[in-house]
This record gives C-alpha cells, structure tokens and sequence, in this order.
C-alpha cells in the first residue's frame, strides 16, 4: 500500500481547477491539510473579517473535503504531520506575499530532509511574476505596458474540472473548525456579513453568473456609480482561492463570445481590472517591501500630521463628508466597500488630513473580507501617489464633486447613513447648507479648500527636499 500524499490548503479553498490537487489526487490518497498560521505572516496575520470568510469557507469545503485542521507556524506543523502520518509527498499552491518565498524554502527543505517529495503549483494568478518582463528583462513598474505584455501571451491556459481525490486521515486528528475561534465572539460585528455573502466555492460560481448575467453589461461605464450594481463582488472569492482567475477570465472571454460582440467594450474593462490584480501582486513580488515601505522613496519624508482622533472619526464614518462616511460605514457593516468609494475615502485619509497611507491600509487589513497583501498595498500607493504607476499626489478629489458624480440622487449615502434619509437629492452630499442641518450628523471636520492647500503645500516640501 503506497503513502498518502498531504495536500496543503493556502488561499486555494475549491475543488475545481485547482492544479496542486489534481496532481495529489493522482499521486495516491490524499490527507487534506489546513494550517492557521498567525505566526509566519507577523503583524500580516488575518484580520478580523477575513477570519471570518476564512471560516465560511473552509466549513463550505469542509462538506466535501475532510480537512485536517491545525495551527502554528506552517512549516513545523507541516514536518509534525509528515512525521504522525508517513505521507511521502507534500503538494501546494504558490503564495506571493513578501514572507511566503522564506516559508516555501523552509517547507522545501523539511520534505528533503524528511525524504519526501515537494511539489508546488500555480493557480492563484493568470501569470507567475518572473515570467512577464520587460524586454530589458526587469519588471514593470507602470501597469499599462504589463497588461499589454500579459496580453500578448495569449489566453490563460483552459480550466480544468473538478478533482477527484480519494481522502485520507492515517489516524491524524480531526478536531472541529470551532477550534480555530476565526469567529467573532462579544459584540459579534459580523452580523451583517451573514447577508451580504455566500463563502465559498459555490458562492463564487453564484456570483461570478450573477455578474455576467446581470453586471456585465454596462460595467465600463457603470462600475464607478455608487448607486449602481455593477462591481462583479468577486474580490473576496479571488482572494481565498474559491475560484480561479483562469476560470474567471475564459467564462467572461465565453460571455463577450455569445454576445456576439456587444460585450466586448465592458469585457475588456473587466478583464483589465483582473490584470490590475496581477500588477499588485508583479510588484509585492519584485518589491517585498512594498506592502509597508513607499515605492517612490521620496515619499518617506512625507510630513505626515499622525493625528490619532482624526483617524478613528475617519475609521467610524463620522468625517461629515457623506461620501466619505458612507463608504466608512459600509466597510464596517459588510466588510466590502465599492471600488469608488474606497479611492474616495482613501484619498480623503492622506490628502485632506494627512494621515499615513499605511494607517488606511491596516483599517482596510482588518475590515475587508477581501483584505489582500498586493491589491491592498498597490492601491493605497496609488491613491497617495506614492506607488508604482501612482496617481499623481497633486490630484484631491473633492468629496462634494465625487458624490454628485457617482452618486448623483443620493441613494449610496442616504442607505448607509440614516441621519440624511430625508435630505433633499440636491442637499444630500452638502447637508451642512440645510437651513437646519440634520441632527446627529456631524459638520466637515476639515474645509476641503485649505486641506487641498494644506496637501499641496507638503507635496512641495518633499519635491523641494529631493531637488535639493
């Protein structure tokens, strides 16, 4: 009787196209394994809301896989069930987070001293970094000309089904997720997540249906209106893995296919968001130190203000900017919040208080469901102007101007706050010009003429510093 192999589960929580295991299922039985590891990743460890998608979607697998479920750091629990188990083979899927290189080395290392085989695979993004290049042979740093490169590779490779493993345990334990305590306990500020999503591969395959059938149309220019359905709500399934980029890129080429055409506009934007994806994580990659440190360094002497009051009333909504705090309060409500109001509020945080783009990325680290190493480092860079490929600094939205464009009847902001339900659509997004302006709403914490000022006037002192 041959060994059975582990199958290692990262963010790689499906069944269907999933090349690590397929291959173990070939290799023989398979011991499916799931690590909590808060120790590898350091102050990266999951935050709040991904613990509990984490926990949704592994008890969604758990229906069809009987997972062996422990915690620790990876590579000594990996060596531990090597060792109780007699498996001869590990197989797993590549992670590009800044400290998932040292971890695959060290996992590398452990199965060669153990005799055992290593096997490790693709899945999680359409391209592995080192293989798009610029024809100077370094990486990209501006996104236009790598998603032409990824482009002119061809289609992704096809998708492949569902695998068939045959499960083992070979005497481990199995103890019950509960044991992982992923969930909230007291007060549970969960529980509108319940609502909002479906975790797990299932709920992927819903809602990437749900997007063609009824989002795609439109999604060019649809996906920036705050009151519109046209954001494919796929982020958080991407991230954990419930479906892969490959299936979701040939089902949308599938859709523009059938619709002879009349898709091919609002496909190609979507699919160019999929490769704003496989930027983020290109230059998490290249630039481990991306997801803490500026890209420009110049940027590390930005004056930063540090006010810790102005970051908690941006954290609870309560800025008196509409727009603003909406979006605060559906982050906090749903543990997602629309791709305009994340620029918007993002932009808000650095330009007009000054705070440090890493504080914003820390709140959004642990109030997204879908709070992810690259997209969430690449697009906080971006808005502070910072990054690769960045938004120039000079540019500040205007709250008041972002609202009335994308949100232009009010139906985003009178939804998440309820103190302006009964604000007329044109007073809406300026509630403090009412003649009596609604109770408990806060007036703008800042005046948006002197904090652009403000903002300007401190992107001069660091071009004056590096001139110098």
């Amino acid at each position: 009787m041959s060994a059975p192999v582990i199958m290692w589960f990262r963010q790689d929580l499906r069944m269907s196209d999933h090349p690590a295991l397929s291959a173990a299922a070939l290799a023989g039985a398979v011991i499916p394994l799931f690590i909590l590891d808060d120790e590898t990743p350091g102050d990266w460890a999951w935050g709040g809301a991904s613990r509990w998608w984490l926990h949704r979607s592994l008890d969604a697998l758990g229906k069809d896989v009987p997972l062996v479920l422990r915690r620790g750091r990876s590579d000594v629990v990996l060596a531990d069930v090597l060792r109780e188990s007699g498996a001869g083979a590990v197989y797993f899927t590549r992670d590009y987070a800044p400290w998932a290189a040292g971890l695959e080395h060290r996992v590398k290392a452990i199965c060669e001293a153990a005799g055992v085989d290593c096997h490790r695979y693709g899945g999680y993004l359409l391209h592995e970094p080192e293989s798009i290049r610029t024809g100077a042979g370094e990486f990209f740093k501006v996104y236009t000309p790598f998603s032409r490169a990824c482009q002119t590779r061809g289609a992704p490779r096809t998708t492949k089904g569902r695998a068939r493993a045959t499960w083992a345990a070979h005497g481990l334990e199995r103890p019950p997720l509960a044991s992982l305590s992923l969930l909230p306990t007291r007060p549970n500020w969960a529980r509108g997540f319940e609502s909002t999503w479906q975790p797990g591969e299932d709920g992927a395959r819903a809602a990437l249906g749900t997007f063609l059938d009824e989002g795609l149309k439109g999604y060019a220019e649809g996906r920036d209106r705050l009151d519109q359905q046209h954001t494919s709500r796929l982020s958080p399934h991407l991230h954990w893995g419930e479906i892969s980029p490959h299936q979701v890129w040939q089902a949308t080429e599938q859709a523009m296919a059938a619709a002879g055409g009349v898709l091919d506009h609002d496909g190609g934007k979507f699919l160019k968001e999929v490769l704003w994806r496989e930027f983020a994580y290109h230059l998490v990659h290249h630039v481990p130190s991306f997801p803490t440190q500026p890209f420009r360094p110049e940027f590390a002497d930005f004056p930063w203000q540090g006010n810790a009051a102005a970051l908690r009333r941006w954290q609870r909504g309560e800025t008196g900017y509409p727009v603003v705090d909406a979006g605060m309060r559906e982050l906090w409500a749903t543990g997602v919040m629309h791709n305009r109001a994340r620029m918007i509020t993002a932009s808000f945080l650095i330009k007009h208080l000054l705070q440090p783009w890493q504080d914003g990325e820390r709140w959004f680290w642990d109030t997204l469901v879908d709070a992810d190493i690259g997209n969430n480092a690449a697009s906080w860079q971006w808005v502070a102007g910072c990054g690769a490929d960045a938004a120039p600094y000079f540019r500040v939205f205007n709250p008041f101007l972002q609202g009335e464009k994308f949100d232009p009847h009010g139906a985003y902001v009178k939804r998440w706050i309820p103190e302006l339900r009964d604000v007329p659509a044109e007073l809406v997004h300026k509630p403090w010009e009412m003649p009596a302006p609604p109770k408990g709403y806060p007036p703008p914490m800042v005046d948006h003429a002197r904090a652009r000022a403000r903002a300007l006037e401190s992107f001069a002192a660091i071009k004056k510093e590096t001139a110098a």
